[in-house]
């Protein structure tokens, strides 16, 4: 269905190819994910499925790409759209209209299909991806996860042959993204559509996957082969798979009932281990003054309550990971504590400030928020420049911000521009960015969309370092394994209200939504990461 011969891409002004040597078949029918670390080309491959890259993008692709007969350097994306549906790592750069219905109904109705066909598909749609109760709603009030559903459903309502996915449920709190990849299923096992989408995280997805299609380094040629077989190499890999090379499966498990049905001797060895090494994160010792507290607040967008009754204390040194459904009020928590959402109700301090009074200038110095969209604080047009304007805002040394982003992102060039770097590596920009004013209170929403299992190691490892120097982190995140990994406490948000408040062992392991994949696995023993149970056993 999809046929890659020979194809390597080079982008205008790239000294080498961004990717070459892709030569590969995805068959009719079958669900193919493409892994790899950061910055393999993982996108590239993607856009050249759907004409996108070259036409869209510029460069120059040599070999030959056909989908479904149609050679994509002869096709433009247009010419491509009965065929081919792309939901790309961005919803929001993809919409057109302003309602949900609406944007359901736009692909077919610019392919001419009769209004009584688009009607039924967009109903069809609308039950597919539990939908219903959003259909007239404005798409900028949705959150990130409802607006990712959108997205996806847009492409559906043309009845594409090929889906093309690019990180599809980075934006969705773990159960949306279970819906999300048991619709994909369907499509495939009963309608026989072909999908190839890239995401990084693999303990979502690599279950689902007939084959897998690894990209092992920039510029290296692809593996395909079963998951098992390519888990077996890769050098990207989900918790459930490091867990079978710890303890020497084979073949290695794919999922959590795989590995369940196998660790009983695992499960012996750790029960006689050390049990200190099973808590989360230690948390900090007391400290009088908290660096954010919030009172009773309550946060109204419209007639919508986005928030009620909500209390948060944030103490330096401490890391609280804010969980929840998607639109249960994480973002707009984030943001009353930055001065972004002002408070219909209680009260919000910051390092005693009241945010939303407090002049930009000032409010740098007391809290920083990396945004989901972290291009929303990029608007210079190089790496370089950039800094230099972070620097100046924060009134810091010249050069503060350009160490920071060598730390987090070794390798990038001075005149790289933004719009160039890969999502994982925008994400580290703009955290370098907030980082310069050196805040007290740093809050980051989603932090590791689009980020492969290093980066994700790389921003614990820092945020970590923050941590123990003082700063108080609050993170907004769907990733239950990055809240294992770093957050003293969880707080778990529904319908804006807080639910869960509690150290991070008692809080994810009671919840089988929010539980990591080694806490489903060795329940009930406690354990929280491949990394305690390491050190358990050593």
């Amino acid at each position: 269905m999809i046929r890659f011969e020979d194809v390597s891409v080079t982008y205008d002004g790239a000294a080498e190819p961004t990717v070459q040597g892709i030569d590969f078949e995805v068959p009719e029918g079958e669900l193919v994910l493409l892994v790899g670390p950061s910055g393999v080309g993982k996108s590239t491959v993607l856009g050249a499925v759907s004409g996108l890259v070259p036409h869209f993008t510029g460069g120059t692709l040599r070999g030959r790409v056909t989908v479904a007969g149609r050679d994509t350097r002869t096709h433009k994306p247009r010419e491509l759209a009965d065929v081919v549906g792309t939901v790309g790592q961005d919803p929001l750069s993809h919409f057109v209209t302003d309602t949900v219905e609406d944007e359901l109904a736009y692909g077919m109705e610019s392919l001419g299909l009769a209004p009584d066909v688009m009607r039924r598909r967009v109903e069809e749609t609308l039950d597919l991806l539990s939908l219903a109760d959003l259909r007239d709603r404005p798409i900028a009030t949705l959150s990130g996860g409802q607006q990712q559903r959108v997205a996806i459903g847009s492409v559906l309502t043309p009845h594409p042959r090929v889906l093309v996915l690019d990180e599809p449920t980075s934006a969705l709190d773990p159960v949306a993204a279970e819906e999300v990849l048991a619709i994909l299923q369907r499509l495939v096992h009963d309608l026989g559509t072909t999908v190839l989408m890239a995401e990084h995280r693999l303990e979502r997805v690599v279950q689902y996957a007939d084959l897998l299609a690894l990209l092992p380094s920039p510029g290296a040629a692809p593996l395909l082969g079963t998951p098992s077989e390519v888990m077996a190499v890769s050098p990207v890999y989900p918790p459930v798979v490091d867990l079978g090379r710890l303890a020497g499966w084979s073949p290695l498990p794919l999922t959590v009932r795989d590995a369940r049905r196998r660790a009983g001797a695992l499960r012996e060895r750790l029960s006689g281990a050390a049990r200190e090494g099973t808590a989360a994160p230690t948390p900090p010792p007391p400290v009088p003054v908290p660096v954010a507290v919030v009172q009773s607040l309550a946060v109204r967008r419209g007639r919508v309550e986005a928030l009620r009754r909500v209390d948060l204390t944030a103490a330096p040194g401490e890391t609280i990971a804010l969980m929840g459904r998607n639109g249960a009020g994480k973002s707009t928590l984030l943001g009353a504590l930055v001065g972004l959402v002002e408070p219909a109700a209680g009260s919000v301090r910051v390092g005693g400030a009241v945010p939303h009074r407090t002049a930009p200038r000032e409010l740098v110095r007391r809290v920083g928020l990396v945004p989901q969209e972290p291009r929303d604080l990029l608007y210079a047009d190089t790496v370089v420049a950039e800094c230099a304007a972070a620097d100046r805002d924060a009134g810091a040394p010249a050069g503060t911000c350009r160490a920071l982003v060598c730390e987090l992102l070794p390798g990038i060039g001075d005149d790289t521009h933004p719009r160039d770097l890969s999502e994982g590596q925008r994400l580290a920009l703009a955290l370098a960015v907030v980082l310069t004013a050196r805040p007290p209170l740093l809050l980051l929403d989603e932090p590791t969309r689009g980020l492969d299992y290093a980066a994700k190691a790389r921003l614990v490892t820092m945020l970590r370092g923050l941590a123990a120097e003082g700063h108080a982190i609050v993170l907004a995140t769907h990733d239950v394994e990055l809240a294992a990994d770093l957050a003293h406490r969880v707080v778990i948000l529904a319908e804006g209200e807080i639910v869960a408040d509690g150290p991070t062992a008692e809080v994810v392991v009671a919840s089988p939504s929010f539980a990591p994949q080694v806490t489903k696995v060795l329940a009930p023993q406690p354990w929280l990461t491949v990394a305690q149970v390491r050190d358990a056993l050593s």
